[in-house]
């Protein structure tokens, strides 16, 4: 079955639901979870872009976007966008919503006049690394806090 999902914000209706989100447990390690991503969203305000992936009734991830943070304290001029955060179900993995979420995030930077969107990514190979470059992200070489630098043409 083809997914049909959507975005949603964060609502009170949505927290809880949001809140218990899990990926698999051995993903635990590349991503923050739901939580965090709230509390990060909350304190960065109109930086942070968190969305809840559902199709139809059921929430099958959890996406978040930065928008145009400074990105390097030497070039106060190097500002990006890009995915900061997704958490898709251990339950709805391999499903098209992970791709979907990307998508979403990509579309909504291109509105915003992006041209490139940048990811992070834990190395290792049970990291996202694979399915990233499965969307076309190209390493940029960078690393940030120890992670993979990623980016996209938009």
């Amino acid at each position: 079955m083809t997914p049909s999902p959507r975005l949603e914000r964060v609502t009170p209706a949505t927290v809880d639901a949001a809140l218990a989100l899990r990926v698999h447990p051995h993903q635990e390690k590349n991503v923050a979870p739901v939580a965090r991503s709230l509390a990060e969203a909350y304190a960065y305000g109109e930086t942070a872009w968190p969305r809840l992936v559902f199709d139809g009734d059921r929430l099958v991830g959890f996406v978040m976007a930065f928008l145009d943070i400074p990105w390097n304290e030497e070039d106060p001029a190097d500002r990006r966008s890009g995915l900061w955060r997704l958490n898709v179900s251990a339950d709805a993995q391999g499903s098209g919503y992970g791709r979907f979420a990307v998508g979403a995030v990509a579309e909504e930077l291109r509105r915003r006049g992006a041209t490139e969107m940048y990811v992070t990514w834990e190395p290792g190979e049970d990291g996202p690394g694979d399915f990233y470059r499965r969307l076309g992200f190209r390493t940029t070489g960078e690393e940030s806090g120890g992670q993979v630098v990623g980016v996209l043409g938009l």
